[in-house]
């Protein structure tokens, strides 16, 4: 195959996405979450503002058209939305998302569901991810760190976190490097629907031609590559057909990248900004299991999803019409007082309970075991190669966490040696 080249823009996708997340402008909505617990489990959201309706008699017809809207705040309301997929459809993601994505696990209810997920979970077994973690993620994340090793100092989010965990999507579905800078943009491109459809779904066009032609050739030649296991894979008689693959392929992006360069972003800024526990984990490795849970439930890459109420229900005492729009904030839930002392302090050696980073239920992530490996493989050789880690205090602005729906520091400055 020949490299695409990546075409020259003063547009940035990157940080038109970060901007529209609130990346940079909102630190810290944990108060504001804690706020609204302490009110309901659910709060009635007001669904004239949030479409920037007025008062008029336009307006109040634009509004009778609109759903109801709640916001689950606290772990049990959430865990109790996710964890019951026949009352809480994922179906309405198919308005947005569906567009760019394709018909994908994300909008699926059961029983489709189950059948799609059982073939798609065949390419991420065992021992295909012993074997990525024994050799393809650990030679990615040292090219990487070759960069500035010998530097004594980094940026480790442009440097490292951002960077690789596309690059591991890219190595794993067999794509050529040279691909990588306009594979990572259309990623970018595809997931910014939500603020710009136009180049969504151009993104999403692109995706599907340069997928389908290197899937006529794993059919033609399988490799040992995902994209050959997704062409072949069966279960009773039913494989994946070539839109099926695509549609995957896209979910996988952001699902496999964007949230695992966030994730292992704030649990480096948790130990960073915590020496102790840096210290701790550096030279105890059997602590890293539950460094990587606490910093999945303190900061979370992403805040809410979503889901809609088939028919009358109650949760929590609060009364849910049938057609409801529920917004479940994973991050509240994280932070409920109910389950964890001082929930916004990073402890890593807290007493081990269930988060809700994954979501939970019938669509609890399918990739958390890849993202849980990356980040082990991103400790690990950090630790190898950079010794003394340290956040560097001189550096302006200092490093912190931000965003509204994804979050992550925008930079990790750091000096080693």
């Amino acid at each position: 195959m020949t490299a695409v080249e990546t075409p020259e823009s003063e547009y940035d996708p990157f940080e038109e996405f970060n901007r529209n997340q609130g990346i940079g402008l909102v630190e810290d909505p944990y108060p504001m979450f804690a706020e609204s617990r302490a009110k309901s489990p659910l709060l009635q959201e007001d669904v004239r503002a949030m479409a920037g309706l007025d008062d008029s008699a336009e307006s109040d017809a634009l509004a009778a058209e609109l759903p109801t809207v709640f916001t689950a705040y606290t772990f049990d309301a959430v865990k109790t939305i996710l964890g019951d997929g026949e009352i809480f459809s994922s179906a309405g993601y198919a308005e947005v998302m569906g567009q760019v994505m394709g018909h994908t696990i994300l909008e699926m209810d059961e029983p489709e569901h189950h059948t799609y997920r059982a073939l798609v979970q065949q390419a991420f077994s065992r021992k295909v991810m012993e074997r990525w973690e024994a050799e393809t993620v650990p030679q990615i994340v040292d090219e990487y760190i070759d960069q500035f090793e010998d530097r004594g100092s980094a940026e480790l989010v442009r440097e490292l976190t951002f960077p690789f965990p596309v690059e591991v999507i890219a190595r794993l579905l067999g794509l050529p490097k040279a691909d990588l800078p306009q594979f990572h943009r259309w990623a970018v491109e595809l997931i910014s629907v939500g603020f710009d459809m136009e180049r969504g779904l151009a993104a999403s066009a692109s995706l599907r031609d340069y997928f389908a032609a290197i899937l006529t050739e794993r059919r033609a030649a399988p490799a040992e590559d995902l994209m050959s296991v997704l062409s072949q894979v069966e279960l009773d008689g039913q494989r994946l057909t070539d839109d099926e693959i695509f549609a995957f392929l896209r979910l996988l992006l952001p699902a496999g990248a964007e949230t695992t360069y966030r994730s292992s972003s704030n649990l480096l800024y948790g130990l960073l900004t915590n020496p102790d526990q840096l210290d701790a984990v550096r030279n105890d490795k059997a602590l890293w299991p539950q460094a990587i849970e606490e910093g999945l439930r303190w900061e979370p890459p992403l805040l809410t999803i979503m889901r809609t109420a088939t028919r009358d229900t109650v949760v929590e005492g609060v009364d849910v019409p049938k057609g409801s729009v529920m917004i479940v904030n994973m991050g509240s839930a994280n932070h409920d007082g109910k389950y964890w002392e001082h929930p916004d302090q990073f402890d890593i050696f807290r007493g081990p309970r269930q988060h809700l980073a994954f979501a939970f239920g019938p669509h609890m992530c399918l990739g958390m075991h890849l993202a849980r490996m990356e980040t082990r493989v991103v400790l690990d050789r950090i630790f190898s190669r950079l010794p003394n880690l340290r956040l560097d205090l001189s550096a302006e602005p200092q490093p912190a966490i931000s965003g509204m729906t994804f979050r992550a520091p925008t930079a990790l400055p750091v000096l080693f040696g």
